[in-house]
């Protein structure tokens, strides 16, 4: 019977520590921040965006936050124009690729040019999801999906924060 038990031990440790390591190598609990320092035209210290961005904006782009569904009046802007990044005001969507996905945040099926954009998976949530961040700046965006409309199926799903309108 003694054997038993130490058998259930140890494989239950096992599993944990098998579970632990999983975890810890996916980046589920790290902390997030922005891609700080990589292969960007444009770099700032923490400081620097914390400056020129305002708590808000911060905790968006560099910090990697999500506001509140439908708290972004770019969820209704409707006129033509150029969705640029908060951050470095580098144009990444356009309003013809914008559409109402009924999520709460502004929509695209596509950026200007696949260049603007950079991607990475991320797992802060315990499921991979893709992560869509300026290509110039680094600042985190949102995330793309695979349920958006035609042509492109996909749906860049973005925090409005990240976002500056700039009418035509």
């Amino acid at each position: 019977m003694r054997s038993l038990d130490r058998r259930t031990v140890i494989t239950g440790t096992l599993a944990a520590a098998g579970a632990f390591g999983f975890v810890r190598l996916s980046g589920m609990f790290d902390e997030a921040n922005a891609r700080d320092g990589g292969p960007f035209k444009i770099n700032r210290t923490p400081a620097e965006w914390k400056q020129r961005l305002g708590a808000a904006r911060y905790r968006i782009l560099r910090q990697e936050g999500t506001e509140r569904a439908y708290s972004s009046p770019l969820n209704a802007e409707k006129r033509n124009g150029i969705y640029a990044c908060a951050g470095c005001n580098l144009g990444l969507y356009k309003s013809d690729t914008k559409y109402d996905s009924g999520t709460g945040w502004p929509s695209f099926w596509a950026p200007i040019a696949r260049d603007r954009i950079g991607t990475t998976t991320d797992y802060k949530i315990g499921i991979p999801r893709t992560e869509v961040h300026c290509a110039r700046c680094g600042g985190h965006l949102g995330h793309i999906f695979n349920d958006g409309p035609k042509p492109t199926g996909k749906r860049h799903c973005l925090n409005g924060l990240a976002l500056k309108f700039i009418p035509a």
